[in-house]
């Protein structure tokens, strides 16, 4: 499966995974906790800095980017229309800040790190019967899932481009889902002849 996992190795790479995972999960928890547009414009500032500071390595992402930009911009835009714009500003500063972190600890961390994680951190849950090691293994797939996802839109939208000078749209839609799911097919299949289920 395709990935947005970046080799231009930058200093967030050499953070551990288990670390990097705590650290956006408290300051993703946080933006969600802030009401007061002034802290959510520092916040958002902070985080796009943050981005910014992996040089190269945010370039498999600038679509992605680009077309969250585009949805907090309509986020924003909709409220202003039924007449709420704070809230308009604050949802789509929460989204811009939540998105930036989580995109960029997808560039940053390896799959196999993060499952490594999740193992870890639901290990204690075996004293009680649960085979965690199942639990974590769905968890890691569907951030590997939705990783995917993003990396065949963008293939097959500058396949588009290309053969028309036109942006996919609406009309990749369905070669986009052909795909996602004989990829999830052939990941199905690869867990069954391995895990023996």
């Amino acid at each position: 499966m395709g990935s947005l996992y970046s080799d231009h190795i930058t200093w967030l790479h050499r953070v551990p995974a288990a670390f990097k995972l705590f650290c956006f999960a408290v300051l993703g928890t946080a933006q969600f906790l802030m009401g007061s547009p002034t802290a959510l414009v520092l916040s958002a500032l902070a985080c796009c800095l943050l981005f910014a500071s992996l040089g190269r390595a945010i370039y498999p992402a600038r679509k992605l980017v680009l077309s969250i930009v585009l949805a907090s911009l309509l986020i924003v835009a909709f409220h202003a229309f039924m007449q709420q714009p704070r809230l308009g500003v604050v949802s789509a500063l929460r989204l811009l800040s939540a998105s930036l972190l989580g995109i960029a600890l997808t560039l940053t961390t390896r799959s196999r790190d993060l499952l490594d994680v999740f193992e870890r951190l639901l290990s204690p849950l075996q004293r009680l019967g649960i085979r965690t090691e199942r639990l974590a293994l769905q968890l890691a797939m569907m951030l590997r899932f939705t990783e995917h996802f993003f990396v065949v839109w963008k293939r097959l939208d500058d396949a588009h481009r290309i053969r028309t000078g036109k942006a996919g749209g609406l009309r990749i839609l369905a070669p986009l889902t052909i795909q996602m799911l004989v990829s999830a097919r052939r990941a199905a299949d690869t867990l069954e002849l391995r895990l023996g289920e």
